[in-house]
């Protein structure tokens, strides 16, 4: 077994200047992510386009998400991860401003919505890989950067939808949109205000052999790809059925408020997992990261026991939990062992796989279900999950890896 030891106090604070302008950043372009899905909803629906059309919507904006993120990874590499993240933050500030517009002066037409969806997940896959990158540059102590900016994620996911419903209610969905597109307008400022050691950009390489030496540096890594492996399996038959199905058997079960305070239970939870994973530090942190998937299991199980309110929000507050920990486990390995100069196309061959695997999760969802039955397949995805947990414990790139962090709490050197 592997034993975790009490994080360790480094020189200087974690809250320098950098890192309070980039909190700043992720939380509030983190907020108005959160936001996107209620108003995109209710604005859809009130223009009378249906399900339907909220599924287009919501299906563009994760489409283009996925296909552009590999070569928001080499932009990222060429031209610095911070020039694409402000670049991205001002072209999605751009469009939600006009969507905002748009549902102010009348009814915008659902290609007008569909297609302003899709640039805005352009736009995200250009600022998405340097999310990795960035936090090495200006956290003093890595993992708990992550933590932190973990806690933070967890928190706008519990707050945003809540303060989109409220002022959708309140004053439509033009007002959440206009919100939602100031988000990235402070997201920008606060990271032009960066004062960070220049980098080197790649120059003299065609586009297609950067992205060639992403994947070679990526497939060069056992411990890597046999996570991102394993990780197929589990986003889709464990995170991309469960979401669906669960909502679906708690709304039966208990009703739809019962489904918020779970959904609020789970943003909670990760909170607590964040905490949890700034605390822990251990030398070898994949084999610790498996006790996260293993906690998540218990996330489409709990559906399938008829639960009370107590012990969904339980139960989903343990998944959270496992989730989070998980989360900055994994982010902090990812940014410690990959080269800085490799990272962001490294992390968006990561983030394109976890994404097509949760997406495809969620498209077998309701087929899947019709056959089995929705509680055999939530049991299903339960013991799947468990079973990808051992496997981070069973395979020897992944129960061996060493956390070069313990022995580097600072800065890494940025060439």
């Amino acid at each position: 077994m592997t034993s975790a030891t009490q994080a360790p106090r480094t020189g200087s604070t974690l809250w320098t200047a950098n890192f309070r302008l980039y909190f700043g950043a992720r939380t509030t372009s983190l907020l108005g992510d959160a936001m996107l899905p209620v108003a995109l909803s209710v604005g859809v629906l009130q223009a009378g386009y249906g399900a339907t059309g909220v599924g287009y919507a919501l299906g563009s904006w994760m489409a283009a998400l996925a296909l552009c993120m590999l070569f928001g990874g080499v932009l990222a590499d060429r031209f610095t991860a911070r020039r694409m993240m402000i670049l991205a933050d001002l072209v999605r500030f751009v469009i939600q401003a006009g969507l905002a517009a748009l549902f102010a002066l009348g009814t915008p037409s659902l290609v007008v919505i569909v297609t302003l969806q899709f640039l805005s997940g352009v736009a995200t896959a250009l600022f998405q890989p340097g999310v990795a990158s960035m936090v090495p540059q200006v956290s003093n102590d890595i993992q708990r950067g992550n933590g932190v900016l973990r806690i933070a994620e967890s928190m706008a996911g519990v707050l945003g939808p809540a303060l989109a419903g409220v002022l959708v209610s309140m004053s439509g969905p033009s007002v959440v949109f206009a919100l939602y597109s100031a988000t990235y307008a402070i997201s920008a400022v606060c990271l032009f205000a960066l004062r960070l050691i220049p980098t080197s950009t790649v120059s003299g390489v065609s586009f297609l052999r950067q992205l060639a030496e992403g994947w070679q540096e990526f497939r060069s890594r056992a411990w890597l790809w046999s996570v991102i492996t394993i990780y197929l399996f589990y986003g889709c038959f464990v995170i991309g059925l469960s979401l669906p199905i669960a909502a679906e058997l708690v709304t039966t079960e208990l009703d739809s408020t019962a489904l918020g305070v779970g959904m609020a239970a789970l943003g909670l939870g990760g909170a607590l997992g964040g905490t949890l994973a700034i605390r822990v530090r251990c030398s070898r942190p994949l084999a610790l990261g498996s006790i996260g998937w293993a906690l998540f299991a218990v996330y489409p199980l709990v559906p399938t026991l008829h639960p009370s309110l107590v012990v969904l929000v339980v139960g989903w507050a343990v998944a959270g939990i496992g989730l989070a920990f998980w989360s900055v486990i994994w982010a902090t390995t990812v940014q410690t062992q990959i080269p800085s100069e490799m990272l962001n196309r490294v992390y968006a061959y990561d983030v394109a796989g976890s994404l097509v695997c949760m997406a495809l999760g969620r498209s077998l969802a309701g087929p899947l279900a019709s056959v089995t039955g929705a509680r055999p397949l939530m049991v299903f995805a339960c013991v799947l999950g468990l079973i990808c947990a051992a496997l981070l414990l069973v395979v020897p790139a992944t129960r061996r890896l060493r956390n070069s962090a313990l022995s580097n709490m600072a800065v890494r050197p940025v060439s």
